[in-house]
């Protein structure tokens, strides 16, 4: 060493010694003491020029600066402490809970054994010792020990909560703490249906048929076109009985009052007509919509209707005063379906969006928004009888149920959602657990509605006479028995489908292999 420096270094020792003496006599406690040299050995190092220490002085009186706890600068963990601390908590109750205490029915299967090994051998052999909860969260303890503790002026939204321990085993050992694992989901065995087949097929319309609907005494049914004429149809023989001509533009949406002898319907003409079926002619016209309507939902109880359309708007109107009740918004695409049901969500519409939003209807306002669905929602369709209801898009087709909007499954077939890769516009669910689903390449899916399984998959077929691409399916309905199920087609016919009454299970055993795997959004 120099003699310079080397002597330089012998004064600032000196002076670092009666420093921290003045110090301590001054009345100071040693720990300052030992940090006022500390400091003092600091400034001798940035003197000489040492690059490590300057850029000690440096962060240090940048942490002074911008640090938010002026106070607790040094006593304070940082956040990389704390992350690491939440980190290794986390991973260990995810890493471990499952593995590190032994279940009760396994311990009661290990005394077994052990007890008819013993008799066998005639040796003692201790038993495999079970830990429990309370062993778990000592170990966590001991592991977390380790790293810096968190500060209690720290804000709590990092804390790890232990997690609440179920044991359906209240008489396990360990004082009834003992993780246990959930019982694997079985597959629903589908009930067995008969297949289905074509009946009837009814030509009439001059245009697309887009819209159908059955009266409540099931005597007939009305359909609507691209031809903008509602027709009148009877059920048993399929005859024309009367056309309706009004709109003037596509008829999309048809819906038949329940206590009332009014029929209405809606078009891409922006107009919501009601028919009175008593004189055959348009009494209230419901003027409000932005663009074209697509489809209308009647209350059952109240005197209310629900049309929603292309301004992504659905709206309530007052069937007799013809006044808009609410308009319920929030959808950012055309909402293509709408149903009503007597108790909450009383109306669930389906958008472009590819969302569903249950509404609350005395307030107007969106109750739940349903986002699982990653394409847009074409059709929707209620159980008859269950407090449940479907969706179908072109990703997957999906069961809820009511008031919470939970997800229950996917209706999953062989070749996709529709078995040709086609998009579903049409959905039906009948009393007796079959939905329907009809697609735009004339794909047709029957369904179980408990278990999701397809039993049956058909492909349309054309009128004589049309193109091969008319195979598309846009509406269907099934009657108020369950055994007919009308469809409306691209190629201008209505179609009329019922069960095989010659089926058996025997004729026809029912095609299903349980799949472990399960798909849950």
């Amino acid at each position: 060493m120099p003699p310079k420096r080397a002597s330089r270094a012998k004064a600032s020792s000196s002076n670092k010694d009666t420093d921290s003496q003045d110090v301590v006599m001054e009345g100071h406690t040693p720990a300052v003491a030992i940090e006022t040299a500390a400091e003092d050995s600091n400034q001798a190092a940035v003197a000489d020029g040492d690059i490590t220490a300057i850029i000690k002085r440096s962060v240090k009186r940048t942490r002074e600066l911008f640090a938010e706890d002026q106070e607790n600068i040094y006593s304070t963990p940082t956040e990389d402490q704390l992350s690491q601390r939440v980190k290794l908590q986390s991973k260990i109750h995810d890493e471990y809970k499952d593995v590190q205490v032994l279940p009760y029915p396994l311990l009661k299967r290990q005394k077994e054994q052990l007890e008819k090994k013993k008799a066998k051998t005639g040796s003692v052999i201790a038993p495999a010792p079970s830990a429990t909860a309370g062993d778990v969260d000592s170990g966590v303890e001991k592991i977390l020990d380790t790293l810096p503790k968190k500060s209690s002026q720290q804000s709590s939204a990092l804390v790890m909560h232990k997690p609440t321990i179920h044991n359906p085993f209240p008489d396990a050992p360990g004082g009834g703490t003992s993780l246990v694992r959930r019982p694997v989901a079985k597959a629903i065995r589908p009930e067995w249906h008969a297949p289905w087949k074509l009946m009837r097929v009814i030509s009439g319309h001059q245009g697309w048929v887009r819209s159908v609907a059955v009266e409540p005494g099931n005597s007939w049914f009305a359909t609507g076109a691209g031809d903008r004429i509602i027709k009148i149809w009877d059920l048993a023989s399929g005859r024309l009985k009367l056309s309706l001509t009004g709109h003037i533009g596509q008829v999309r949406g048809l819906a038949v009052s329940p206590r009332h002898p009014y029929l209405f319907s809606c078009g891409d003409d922006k107009m919501v007509k009601c028919w009175d079926l008593e004189t055959n002619k348009v009494i209230r016209h419901y003027h409000g919509h932005l663009s074209g309507v697509y489809a209308l939902a009647i209350h059952p109880t109240l005197d209310v209707l629900v049309t929603s359309g292309r301004d992504a708007t659905a709206r309530v109107w007052d069937m007799r005063t013809k006044q808009v009740v609410h308009v319920l918004s929030g959808h950012t695409g055309t909402v293509s379906a709408v149903k009503c049901q007597e108790a909450d969500p009383q109306v669930i519409t389906s958008s472009m969006d590819s969302t569903v939003r249950l509404w609350d209807l005395a307030a107007g306002k969106t109750m739940t928004t349903l986002t699982h669905h990653k394409k847009s929602v074409r059709a929707m369709a209620l159980h008859p009888t269950e407090f449940t209801f479907s969706t179908a898009s072109p990703d997957n087709i999906k069961q809820w149920k009511c008031p919470e909007g939970q997800f229950m499954r996917n209706f999953e077939g062989p070749g996709g959602v529709t078995g040709g890769g086609g998009i579903v516009n049409a959905m039906a669910v009948n009393a007796d657990n079959v939905m329907f689903t009809g697609a735009d390449n004339g794909a047709m899916g029957f369904w179980d509605w408990k278990s999701g399984h397809q039993f049956q998959r058909l492909d349309s077929l054309v009128q004589p006479g049309s193109l091969d691409s008319e195979a598309g399916i846009f509406c269907a309905e099934f009657d108020k028995t369950g055994l007919r199920l009308i469809t409306g087609e691209a190629d201008k016919t209505i179609k009329i489908w019922k069960e095989d009454d010659q089926a058996t299970p025997e004729t026809h055993p029912l095609d299903w292999k349980p799949s472990l795997m399960r798909k849950r959004y």
